[in-house]
């Protein structure tokens, strides 16, 4: 008998055998599956293991610890008192690494200092070390998954679209796009962007709610709002013909209706890379021109210069071996603003865009403020001393591997953490963690004012009067939604509180909480929502989270 096969006959005979073929691959099996590649994942990892527990760490980054090892080495700590568990172990790692002679290559350690974000840098009493160069953080975490109980797979990307397989209210099982499934009982969703979150079902938002929402003050649009010194000081034309509306507007200004102050939108704050920077001669790779240089992207910065230029340099902090964690600072600098709108949500493919739009961004702006003859000299001479630095990144070019994801998406859990938790007027249920930083949100849009001028929009900073506590429901889905997954990064909260929240000691915090949530539904097979809170508190404890700080 002969068969004759037309086209798409084919393609649905070669579809369903692969079909096939999947579902004959065998599963990699654990008892948590952790889904991402954050300093998160890898407390979430460590702490199952310890509590006995075979767990997965399935990455998409090749680098663990996300931005604690990509550059942000000038910690976040706020009040380092509320900081225990896993995280201060890290910066116990850190500490023992920095104490070995070996480890001051290209500075002695007498002419580093000891300055860190409002607390010594380091702290002999305690052995902890709150400032590094990545890559002595991604020596720690890689040494804390170290475990036999702990497998890391990276590289490997959630399949968004059909990669999770849901039953009776729990997630099954989770496919990569390489082709991988992986089984666990409990899930654990550890990105930045919470990207296992939504292909799961679960409810989240992006940007910021009308403060009306949860009865806010320093969420939504915020118009003339200055905490920082974020902003245009002086009245500067966004015009290319200054004045002349006609002429069209300069790159990088949004052209719409900023809205109305205190109302939502779907903006994000600004993304940028934390650049490891070094004057040091002999590890110094000089800065050159990225492909697709376009000098008429800095304009604006031109037009600063007159006035606000000293500012621009104020986030080079200092870290070991005469480097640097380069951070935004002043009205037009390393923040991309309004460029990233899209990416909590966006395709993989688009999100590299997005990725690659920023690197060009942030390496043409050294290299004109390196080369541009506009600007003063003295910057010109400033910038032509610093270059990346040659022992960092080796592997990238010396770039960051990780973009500063400040905020994605958010999930909208059984307990949603706002302003009044972070402020400490009301008690929160069932804590966690604690947290302590400023409320702090990036400039979200660059706007024409109604005057004329050019302003930027969303920096805020608003100081936390104490430690607050994180309530274990905005770890946690709404029941109905998922009863197996735990999200440490993109927590239950609104835009402001997560301003506070999203610094790298708390995710680290919280990653090592949802694992022992999740361990403890494990021995007891029950839910996540089913655990006792005095269970799970002793637990905590027990492995030195602290949850009350007076």
């Amino acid at each position: 008998m002969k068969y004759f096969y037309t086209l798409a006959g084919l393609l649905l005979l070669l579809s369903v055998l692969s079909c096939n073929h999947s579902s004959n691959k065998k599963a990699i099996r654990a008892d948590i599956i952790i889904y991402g590649g954050t300093s998160a994942a890898v407390t979430a990892a460590v702490q199952a293991a310890e509590m006995g527990h075979r767990a997965v760490i399935v990455s998409p980054d090749r680098h663990l610890g996300g931005m604690s090892s990509s550059g942000l080495g000038f910690t976040d700590t706020g009040n380092k008192e509320v900081i225990g568990g896993l995280a201060r172990r890290f910066y116990q790692l850190i500490y023992e690494h920095y104490a070995d002679s070996s480890a001051w290559k290209w500075q002695e350690r007498s002419e580093y200092g000891n300055r860190g974000q409002g607390n010594p840098a380091i702290e002999g009493d305690k052995r902890t070390m709150w400032i590094f160069e990545p890559h002595v953080a991604e020596a720690a975490f890689e040494k804390m998954v170290s475990h036999p109980l702990i497998k890391v797979y990276r590289d490997e990307w959630l399949d968004r679209e059909h990669g999770v397989e849901k039953r009776d209210g729990r997630i099954v099982s989770i496919t990569t796009l390489s082709g991988k499934i992986f089984k666990g009982k409990v899930y654990i969703d550890a990105t930045y962007e919470g990207d296992l979150m939504a292909a799961a079902g679960v409810s989240y938002t992006v940007g910021r709610e009308a403060n009306s929402v949860y009865g806010e003050v320093w969420n939504g649009v915020q118009k003339g709002v200055f905490h920082h010194g974020h902003y245009f000081k002086t009245n500067i034309s966004p015009y290319w013909i200054p004045g002349d509306p006609s002429s069209g507007l300069l790159p990088r200004i949004y052209p719409g209706d900023p809205g109305e102050n205190g109302s939502g939108d779907k903006k994000v704050q600004a993304y940028c890379f934390r650049l490891c920077l070094t004057q040091h001669p002999e590890n110094k790779v000089p800065i050159t021109a990225p492909e697709g240089y376009d000098s008429t992207q800095y304009e604006l910065l031109v037009r600063v210069a007159e006035s606000q230029w000293k500012e621009f340099f104020a986030k080079y902090d200092p870290i070991p071996n005469w480097k640097t964690d380069v951070n935004n600072h002043g009205p037009f600098s390393y923040d991309n603003i309004g460029m990233n709108w899209d990416y909590p949500e966006a395709s993989y493919e688009r999100r590299k865009e997005i990725i690659e739009e920023h690197i060009r961004y942030q390496k043409g702006l050294l290299y004109f403020t390196a080369t541009c003859k506009r600007l003063p000299e003295w910057v010109r001479t400033e910038m032509n001393t610093w270059g990346y630095a040659k022992d960092e990144f080796t592997d990238n070019g010396n770039w960051p591997y990780n973009i500063y994801v400040r905020e994605a998406r958010r999930m909208i859990g059984e307990y949603v953490t706002t302003e009044h938790d972070v402020l400490s007027r009301r008690e929160v249920p069932d804590p966690v963690g604690m947290g302590s930083y400023t409320m702090d949100s990036h400039n979200v849009q660059r706007y024409v004012t109604p005057e004329g001028y050019v302003q930027n929009e969303g920096d805020i900073g608003v100081r936390v009067p104490k430690p607050y506590k994180i309530a274990k429901g905005s770890l946690m889905p709404e029941r109905e939604e998922c009863l197996n997954l735990l999200v440490p990064v993109c927590v239950s909260s609104s835009h402001i509180a997560y301003g506070s929240i999203r610094m790298e000691p708390v995710f680290m915090i919280l990653g090592q909480s949802a694992a022992t949530l999740a361990s403890l539904a494990i021995e007891k097979r029950k839910t996540i929502y089913e655990i006792p809170y005095e269970e799970l508190k002793t637990e905590l404890i027990k492995y030195g989270q602290i949850l009350e700080y007076q």
